[in-house]
């Protein structure tokens, strides 16, 4: 069935967001904090100069830098040796986060990540600093700031990213990013408030684990202070919580008007069940346990578009642990802002998708996206319903804000993009879903809703 939609509506997709306050309850520990997308005019990182379609553009060409890195940390080669590198392109993260560290606290800007584990920022004193708006962290003034030392069960998490000030039994870490940008010092622990503390709202973290950063170089962007680790692995901000938040968290990214506005309803990243939400409603895929465990791994089955049910079948180019129809086929990534299919299977999506519009592809003239279609800018453009199949069940129907967009006045483009390797869930399909993570039951759960009403 086609859903019909106008092109005025269309979202605006790029989706670097900053978290501005935790407001906390007394709930099973759960506190929420609310975000800011990159290019609302409330936000640092809005650039008036800047067309819609060139945010949009800058957003899919991090997208792609983003899955290159991924595919770089999934390859055989990187398991073997065990490297501990993000995939997070350095100047690339989606969501910022406003944290206060140290007692007294000072305020910082973070990248907010689920892609990567450790969280760092960068301090004095600098070998090597990158220009950053906020103040430095000085870990001397700071009366509960210490230093892991070498046998701690963290810095043995480090692997080959550990360092040993040996003469003084100090954890150090070296940690790389795909496009070179690097940043080593001390592994540490700290009470972290997340959320602004001069409004009273503040959540207040104790004894969390951290890299203090005093060489760190490379293409930060200067309005950040460093990363706040939100993957899987055993040294993230969300294992660290675990037990804390029931082992849960979930976010809800709000559909967003490509014209301007001054109405900003905001997205929410939920710690801690989310109590006001109807379980039941929910449909749930398993999460696979997989390396590198940073990564939030799902199982895709099959795509619909329209009626057409084409499986995720498997491929005689299964070049490492991404090949279709394995358990884990697909990550689910809040940092990248177009889905990723193999190259395959996205080909023949394209084909019945130009069948069900009954129009003609036309190229992308930017060269991002794969099939394009020509509209009338104030005409109603009637779009087939994609939904994609996961395992357990969870069939998960994406509505035409999330499957397609407006990139010039008269040329809609599907935002889903063939990939050689990795599956990526991109954030644009996930807007006006609320996504829940359980780790107890091991599920990731998804339920259609307004998530400017959460």
């Amino acid at each position: 069935m086609a859903a019909t939609f106008r092109l005025s509506s269309l979202i605006r997709f790029s989706l670097i967001v900053v978290f501005t306050f935790a407001e906390a309850n007394n709930n099973g520990g759960r506190f929420t904090v609310d975000l800011i997308q990159r290019d609302f005019p409330l936000s640092p990182f809005y650039n008036p100069s800047e067309s819609h379609f060139d945010r949009l553009h800058n957003a899919f060409l991090r997208s792609i830098s983003r899955m290159n890195h991924l595919k770089a940390t999934l390859s055989p080669s990187s398991h073997s040796i065990k490297v501990l590198q993000s995939p997070l392109v350095s100047i690339g993260g989606e969501y910022f986060m406003n944290i206060s560290i140290g007692t007294p606290p000072v305020e910082l800007i973070g990248i907010a990540d689920t892609g990567s584990d450790l969280t760092w920022i960068q301090c004095k004193p600098c070998e090597e600093c990158y220009k950053q708006k906020p103040p430095l962290f000085d870990p001397k003034r700071s009366s509960t700031y210490k230093i892991l030392t070498c046998e701690s069960r963290y810095c043995s998490a480090l692997d080959l990213a550990k360092r040993c000030e040996s003469h003084r039994n100090l954890c150090e870490y070296s940690y790389s990013y795909g496009d070179y940008s690097f940043t080593e010092g001390n592994l540490a622990v700290e009470n972290f408030s997340i959320g602004d503390s001069t409004s009273g709202s503040s959540v207040t973290l104790p004894k969390i684990v951290f890299g203090c950063g005093h060489d760190n170089g490379g293409t930060f962007d200067e309005a950040g202070s460093g990363i706040i680790g939100l993957g899987g692995g055993s040294l993230s901000l969300i294992s660290q919580l675990g037990s804390s938040i029931k082992g849960k968290f979930s976010y809800c990214l709000v559909q967003t008007s490509s014209s301007e506005t001054t109405n900003y309803a905001t997205s929410k990243i939920n710690f801690g069940a989310e109590s006001s939400m109807n379980v039941s409603s929910f449909g749930s895929t398993p999460l696979v346990d997989k390396e590198p465990a940073t990564y939030y791994y799902v199982t895709l089955e099959a795509i619909s578009v329209g009626k057409n049910k084409l499986p995720y079948t498997n491929s005689s180019n299964g070049d490492h642990n991404f090949a279709e129809g394995e358990e884990g086929n697909m990550i689910i990534d809040s940092g990248t802002t177009l889905t990723f299919l193999r190259s395959q299977v996205y080909d023949k999506v394209a084909t019945v998708l130009e069948e069900e519009i009954g129009s003609k592809r036309v190229s992308d003239p930017r060269g991002v996206l794969g099939a394009c279609f020509r509209v009338k800018s104030e005409s109603d453009v009637d779009l087939p319903v994609i939904t994609v199949h996961f395992s357990g069940g969870a069939d998960v129907k994406l509505h035409p804000l999330n499957a397609f967009m407006r990139v010039e006045e008269d040329l809609v483009c599907f935002s889903m993009v063939p990939s050689d390797s990795v599956a990526i869930l991109g954030n644009l399909a996930q807007m006006n879903f609320l996504l829940e993570f359980d780790f107890e039951k091991k599920t990731v759960s998804f339920m259609a809703t307004d998530c400017s009403k959460q």
